[in-house]
């Protein structure tokens, strides 16, 4: 069964998904990361939390907030598209407040296997 992005039955999906794939063995690097996202859309604004690799509803304290539409926050983080977000970056297309060093910290860290697998497998359930 697939599950509109960024729905609440999409958001529990994610997150049963998460629980079952046990160690994700983040790169220190990306642990260290937390950064806020907002994405906007028809349906309204999304506020989500990134730390160690991954997300959670809401956003929480974080010294980087990044603002996107739904489309593009779909091709950065459910088809792990890294170069829409630097060219989107690069176009204004995302909004950036506070410590960019935060973005750069993501872009330079590759996400480990078991990381890669749970984005596919949250791209196989997302509608």
């Amino acid at each position: 069964m697939r599950f509109e992005f960024l729905s609440d039955d999409w958001f529990t999906k994610v997150d049963e998904l998460m629980a079952a794939a046990g160690d994700l063995q983040i790169p220190p690097a990306m642990k260290a990361v937390a950064v806020n996202v907002t994405v906007t859309g028809d349906k309204g604004d999304t506020q989500l939390f990134m730390r160690d690799g991954l997300f959670v509803r809401g956003h929480q304290v974080a010294a980087t907030t990044l603002t996107l539409d739904v489309e593009l926050a779909r091709k950065i983080f459910i088809h792990a598209d890294a170069a829409a977000g630097v060219q989107a970056f690069l176009t204004g297309e995302i909004k950036v407040e506070g410590d960019l060093a935060q973005l750069v910290a993501m872009q330079t860290v590759e996400p480990s296997a078991p990381q890669q697998r749970l984005t596919k497998e949250i791209a196989a359930i997302t509608a």
